[in-house]
Order: C-alpha cells, then structure tokens, then sequence
C-alpha cells in the first residue's frame, strides 16, 4: 500500500490535481467560515428578538424560538436535502454552492441564537435594572452594557461550532458540491489511492481547524485579560 502511495504521489500533487484541489478547499472556507459569519449575525438578531428587555414583541418572540428551538434538532444533511428540493421546488434557479451556503447560514443563525441568548441572560438582572434607572435605551443598553460582557461567553462555543461547520460541509458532497471531501471522491475514481486522496484531505481540514481553534482561544484569553 505505501509502495502504491510513493509511487503515485508525484503524479497525485501534479499542477491540474493542485488546482483541482485548491478550487475545492476555497469552496470550503467560503462554505464554512462566510456560511458561518453571515449565520452568526442572524442568530444575534434572533436572539435579541428573543429577549423581553430588548425586543417585546411577542410575535418576532414566538417566531424566533420557533425557528432556533426546529432548527437546532434537524440534522445537516437533512436540512441540506431540504433546502434542496425547496429550491427545486420553488423553481429558483441556484447553484448547488448557493443550497449548500443557505443551509450551513440556517443552521448557523439557529445554533449562534441559542448561544447568544445564554450570554445575554447571563447579564445580572440588576445591571439592566441600573440601565433603566439611567435612561438608557434598549439598543444603548444592547451596546453599551449587554453585548461587552456576553461576548465574552459566547466566543468560546461560537468558535467551537465554527469548526464543527468546516467539518460538516463535507456532507455538502452529497448534492455534488465542489468542496474537499468530494475532490477526494473524484480523484479516488481516476485511480488514485484512497488513501493518497483521503489523507490529503484529511491534513487539509485538519490545517483549516486546528487556526480557527487556535484563534479563538487566543482571542477568549485576550479578552479575559482586559
């Protein structure tokens, strides 16, 4: 088996194979990290239509928990076979990089929402009662008092589910998605080694999350220092 590999390998990581390569993992990052920016910023504002001191209409409540309570229990590949067929449904024309974005920012918004609601709860009731008694607004409060402090517990977990959404955008390969693991599927059937072809990706993902984790421990111990 390793003799195979050897003797494959300069073949393997020729200029076409790199470029192949190279076109999947950056249909990776933009999956993961831009899915997961984009859906981080939604679920905020989910979770700040969530919370009564800031957002008192029950509707967008209601709504809101609706949408992060479904959300949060269906898998990724069943939501991406949802979006999917909702797409062909509605007769939308897109991309299967656009079906496999939409899903990873849906689940995205649902996970950071719950994750944002716990750091926003975690405010003491008496410095939202000090708010008030100030004058402050909804949205100064928001700025000015709730978000300094929450964010400080919401990094941590956000940064962790970042990372888990590099990882699932390998069942974005499913629909055909142009991403890692489907690079690897495709070179495997031209007769490279399977484990040529999965342990290159393997490495590639493994040096895509380890900096992401990286980061964000870096960034938690920056800002429990100030």
């Amino acid at each position: 088996m390793w003799a195979q590999v050897i003797e494959e390998s300069p073949r393997f990581f020729g200029y076409w194979n790199l470029m192949f390569i190279g076109e999947a993992l950056v249909n990776t990052l933009l999956l993961s990290w831009l899915g997961a920016c984009v859906g981080f910023g939604f679920g905020f504002l989910f979770a700040i239509c969530r919370h009564p001191r800031l957002f008192g209409i029950w509707p967008l409540r209601l709504a809101a928990t609706l949408y992060v309570e479904v959300f949060r229990r269906i898998p990724f590949l069943v939501k991406l076979m949802c979006v999917f067929f909702a797409f062909q449904f509605s007769g939308t024309e897109a991309s299967l990089f656009t079906i496999a974005l939409v899903t990873v920012i849906l689940s995205a918004a649902a996970f950071a929402a719950e994750i944002a609601r716990a750091g926003i709860e975690a405010i003491p009731g008496p410095q939202w009662d000090a708010a008030e008694a100030m004058n402050f607004g909804r949205w100064r409060t928001l700025f000015r008092i709730v978000a300094p402090q929450s964010f400080r517990v919401v990094l941590p977990p956000l940064f962790g589910y970042t990372v888990g959404f590099i990882k699932s955008t390998s069942i974005a390969s499913q629909i055909g998605v142009m991403e890692l693991t489907y690079a690897a599927k495709i070179l495997n059937t031209r007769g490279f080694s399977a484990l040529l072809c999965f342990g290159t990706i393997l490495v590639l993902y493994f040096l895509i999350c380890w900096p992401t984790k990286h980061f964000g421990e870096r960034l938690e111990a920056r800002l429990a220092r100030r």
